[in-house]
């Protein structure tokens, strides 16, 4: 049998006293008897609970009893079973409550041990509190007292008070004590019972009074930004990216991921840490919260707000590729447009390419098609459109594309009798965030001394631009309704504005001649665009990169060499890229030049890259919803393709063919 607490009940005797008290005879049984009948008044069970010496029989131990207890005494016989092994609980840390439990036991066993007494009552105590299992002989019938949380239970719910005999004597003094370790002892039952082999008692954990303040969890830092780099297969890339990429897997560990809240428990981590990328952690208590300022800037849920453009731009800037390119109505393109649009100077590709095209070819669907295959699949085009044979193509990251407001187009004619639409302006205009952007391409007035038409064609293009139309403003008061390039945070202007250099041919060869590439201040002096921006009656309010390439027109087509016919037109820089920023400082021109590689037309195409100021904006203007030209994608993606396979056979059958060496 086994006792409620889950020890094991050994076998005693239990004495069950009459309901007559006998004589007594002499001093020890009068004690003995004032004993049983203390326990038969409570209607409790009196246990023999001290054992006898080793080797002592339960009947040898009966005969120590008086005659007259024996006599009132019905002795009931128990076999004897071999004790169960007690079932070993998990060890626990003590919590502050059962540790002062704990330290009063000790204060009580102390204050039990009597200095002028030398009995083994209080080593009975202490052997009781040593926490150690009972332990039976083989050869004894009747096994050692029992613990002390083994004690029987009355019918009335009073607790049975285990009587214990010392070994040396003193039968009043150990009554007393044994009552008390009972009491003791059953009032910790469930430390001695749960803690018994434990070994030392460990605290619990000091948790702070006060939560911890939050750490940033900043995993979008510049080491852990994406952009494309030109060559991916590059090897300086790889381990560049390898070295930078490596440390997301040890700042985001287990440890710091507790540390911060984000998980409860080691399930939860693991089940997070699945599918973990890195984009932040959402808990679930912060999808079920609301967000009441939605659509504004302090809002944590805000597609467009600062939180968001902090993972994409920590450092609130973009880069963005703005080129124009006058092709002279040819059918024939460019075999390869790497150069163009992938320059090797920078090390990484733009954000955001924005091309415009002067007497576009006549299949504008190819162009863009080519355009598309260059830029590869890390880009979608946004949108495009054309005015006569003006084109403009906005490609952007298409990770960029959730963040951007419908596209807005208008155009302007600045040439009245024309069938063909030659001249005039292009604007496409959008939002980004929180910034506005306008991209204006435009086709002035031709000839060297009509420098007054292409001031009327800018006149009446920033007057007859008619944009934003449903976008909103970002900033109406700063802007003007009699000019339209005041209405945005960012306006990129270029095209094939015809401003030439007022010198003739001859000096300007000469000047060409004697000064190196990169030295064209003495031409610039002669440029009527950069004294007419000077003087303030053009582009007021926009600013020109410094100009270190040479003019980018006029060429022989598919040579190096200027206009050697019979008109001998003068090289002047016509192909030119301005911009103008609402904010101080918001643009910052990173590099400007012309691609001398491309030989198809008589103008050289020209860029210029630049770091753009990004703002957080709100969630209440119109957003694209990430639509884009998908058809054309896949038409890019799909010739891209097909020319590197073709490019891996040939080289492949060029390693295969046998060609004789000459050793």
């Amino acid at each position: 049998m086994s006792t409620p607490n889950g020890f094991p009940q050994h076998s005693g005797a239990c004495v069950t006293p009459r309901t007559e008290g006998g004589a007594v005879q002499d001093l020890h049984a009068k004690k003995a008897g004032k004993a049983v009948k203390k326990g038969a008044e409570s209607n409790g069970v009196l246990t023999l609970g001290d054992p006898p010496s080793e080797g002592t029989s339960f009947h040898e131990k009966s005969k120590l009893l008086p005659n007259e207890l024996k006599a009132g005494m019905k002795i009931k016989s128990i076999t004897p079973r071999p004790p169960r092994k007690p079932r070993l609980e998990r060890a626990a840390s003590l919590d502050e409550k059962s540790w002062r439990r704990w330290r009063r036991f000790r204060t009580s066993q102390e204050s039990l041990t009597d200095p002028n007494e030398t009995s083994s009552s209080s080593g009975s105590l202490q052997e009781e509190a040593s926490l150690s299992p009972p332990v039976r002989g083989r050869g004894s019938p009747c096994p050692q007292r029992c613990p002390s949380n083994s004690s029987h239970s009355s019918p009335d719910g009073s607790e049975a008070i285990a009587v214990g005999r010392s070994r040396g004597g003193g039968g009043g003094d150990s009554s007393e004590l044994g009552k008390r370790a009972c009491e003791l002892s059953s009032a910790f039952g469930g430390l001695l019972r749960g803690k018994a082999f434990a070994g030392k008692p460990r605290l619990a954990q000091i948790m702070p009074a006060r939560p911890l303040p939050p750490l940033e969890l900043n995993v979008a830092s510049p080491g852990l930004r994406t952009p494309n780099r030109m060559e991916v297969d590059c090897l300086d890339y790889r381990h560049y990216s390898q070295h930078k990429l490596g440390r997301v897997s040890s700042s985001l560990s287990d440890t710091r991921l507790h540390g911060h809240g984000l998980g409860c428990d080691n399930c939860s981590t693991d089940s997070m840490k699945s599918t973990f990328s890195l984009l932040t952690p959402i808990r679930s208590k912060d999808v079920r919260s609301r967000s009441y300022l939605e659509g504004s800037l302090l809002a944590s849920g805000a597609l467009l707000g600062a939180e968001e453009l902090s993972r994409y731009f920590p450092d609130r800037n973009i880069g963005i590729f703005v080129a124009t390119w006058n092709m002279q109505g040819q059918k024939e393109l460019p075999v390869n447009l790497d150069d163009f649009l992938l320059p090797t100077d920078p090390d990484y590709a733009q954000d955001m390419y924005v091309i415009g095209v002067q007497e576009g070819c006549p299949d504008r669907r190819e162009w863009e098609i080519r355009l598309q295959e260059t830029l590869g699949p890390h880009y979608v085009m946004l949108h495009s459109a054309a005015h006569g044979v003006l084109y403009m193509s906005v490609f952007i990251r298409r990770d960029l594309i959730w963040f951007c407001s419908e596209v807005e187009y208008a155009t302007v004619t600045t040439r009245i009798v024309s069938h063909i639409k030659t001249k005039g302006a292009l604007g496409i205009c959008f939002t980004f965030f929180g910034t506005s952007f306008l991209f204006i391409t435009s086709h002035f007035t031709s000839g060297d001394s009509k420098v007054n038409e292409r001031k009327l064609d800018y006149n009446k293009t920033i007057q007859a631009l008619t944009l934003p139309k449903n976008v909103p403003d970002t900033n109406p008061y700063r802007s003007s309704s009699g000019d339209v390039t005041t209405r945005f945070d960012e306006v990129f202007w270029f095209g094939d504005f015809n401003f030439r250099l007022n010198k003739d041919r001859e000096t300007v060869d000469s000047i060409l001649k004697q000064n190196p590439d990169t030295d064209v201040s003495k031409l610039l002096a002669y440029d009527q665009l950069t004294s007419e921006m000077s003087r303030g009656s053009i582009f007021k309010g926009f600013q020109e990169a410094d100009i270190h390439f040479r003019p980018s027109y006029k060429f022989d087509i598919g040579k190096d060499s200027y206009d050697s016919t019979s008109k001998q037109r003068t090289p002047s820089y016509t192909d030119r890229v301005v911009y103008r920023s609402r904010y101080k400082d918001d643009i910052q021109a990173v590099k400007y030049s012309s691609c001398p590689v491309i030989k198809t037309s008589d103008h050289r195409p020209v860029f210029a890259l630049f770091r753009v100021k990004v703002r957080p904006g709100r969630d209440n203007i119109p957003l694209a919803a990430g639509q884009f030209d998908r058809e054309l994608y896949l038409i890019g993606i799909k010739r891209r393709i097909t020319r590197e396979l073709q490019k891996r056979q040939e080289q492949k059958d060029q390693k295969s063919s046998s060609i004789c060496s000459i050793s």
